[in-house]
């Protein structure tokens, strides 16, 4: 999820409320030593990079290292999908590996949202009431605006506060309108993704982060009453609860997973004309993480995408679109289990994207 809060909510969780990093895992000493030596000599990195790639581009060989090289920085597990859709071409790094999705399983969400408006079981201003029980913790503005009763959004308003400043509120309540999240994961399965699951509503994903159990995944609960729960759980606990729910496969997308999700919706094979231009003008206009995928990208490239953060994980997945028609990119860009601060995980996410950008651009046909 996007957790960052509002000079409001910062104030109100001030002391209580604190995402953990997980934390390291403790080797014997043997076990260390032996670590320590394989690494003075070169031998070993700690964080596996499986790297591959489709195409008879013999380029692409020399993409993946690089890509493997950059992915260091993180000094966690980093997880990449790309796809030239023009030529079909493809790298990958660790492609087949489960990444807590964050706030990029809002994408799935949004998909089957506008397959539901396809199918002409749900139209896009539809009236969907806001009560005080469906404000979230996290981005977004619906729990500070709207912490009165007798609001009422549309659906295309809520897909849009989901999708352009990632709110939490708006997302629960897609879910929701949706049909839950085992309806967004049998959704996936139908068109074709294996990849993607989507388990919790952004309340679950909260309280299990951070512990609380007493809580139903679909549940209304005000803010005042969850802080007052996160109030009785010893930050001991807490730390426990961020490092199981790094190793929980719940809400988890591998990087082909949702690459391919991003092909379809841009390939138009699963959503109308009409739906797959609206979502992907929605993507278009994302205002969190700007310093990922677009970070170092020339001014005005334009990019469909969606940002993700929650402890150790920090995620972009989007669309970049190359100038002078040298085609467009899919680029999935996940990281957990980092030990650096985020704004170096931005950093390896931004280099990855350029990279990705210059080779593609450069080498815009297979030869």
């Amino acid at each position: 999820m996007d957790y960052s809060f509002s000079w409001k909510s910062r104030k109100a969780a001030k002391g209580i409320f604190q995402l953990w990093q997980p934390g390291r895992v403790l080797l014997s000493s043997f076990l260390g030593c032996c670590v320590f030596i394989l690494l003075a000599f070169g031998g070993l990195t700690l964080f596996a990079q499986d790297a591959s790639h489709v195409g008879d581009d013999p380029g692409l060989v020399r993409l993946e290292k690089e890509i493997a090289r950059l992915a260091k920085g993180a000094q966690g597990v980093v997880g990449v999908g790309a796809i030239h859709l023009e030529t079909g071409r493809e790298v990958y790094l660790n492609k087949s590996v489960g990444f807590p999705m964050a706030s990029t399983f809002k994408v799935p969400i949004a998909v089957k949202l506008l397959s539901l408006v396809d199918q002409g079981k749900l139209k896009l201003d539809d009236m969907i009431p806001v009560e005080a029980g469906d404000r979230r913790l996290g981005s977004g503005t619906l729990t500070n605006l709207f912490d009165d009763p007798g609001v009422e959004l549309s659906v295309l308003n809520l897909m849009k506060l989901m999708l352009i400043i990632s709110d939490n509120s708006a997302t629960d309540l897609c879910i929701r309108t949706a049909g839950g999240t085992a309806a967004v994961t049998q959704y996936m399965r139908d068109i074709g993704i294996e990849g993607i699951r989507v388990d919790r509503t952004v309340l679950g994903i909260i309280n299990e982060y951070l512990g609380i159990k007493e809580i139903p995944n679909d549940a209304r609960i005000t803010i005042e009453e969850l802080m007052e729960l996160l109030k009785k759980i010893p930050p001991e606990e807490q730390k426990k609860a961020g490092e199981a729910f790094n190793a929980d496969p719940k809400d988890t997308t591998t990087p082909e997973g949702m690459a391919l999700l991003l092909k379809k919706i841009w390939n138009r094979e699963i959503l109308t004309e009409e739906s797959s231009a609206l979502m992907l003008d929605i993507m278009k206009r994302c205002e969190t993480g700007l310093g990922r995928i677009r970070g170092i990208l020339p001014e005005g490239t334009v990019v469909y995408h969606k940002t993700g953060t929650i402890g150790g994980t920090l995620n972009d997945a989007g669309i970049i679109s190359l100038p002078d028609n040298a085609g467009n990119i899919i680029a999935a860009i996940y990281i957990k289990e980092s030990k650096v601060e985020n704004e170096k995980r931005e950093q390896v996410i931004a280099q990855i994207s350029r990279a990705l950008y210059d080779y593609f651009l450069f080498n815009p046909e297979v030869k």
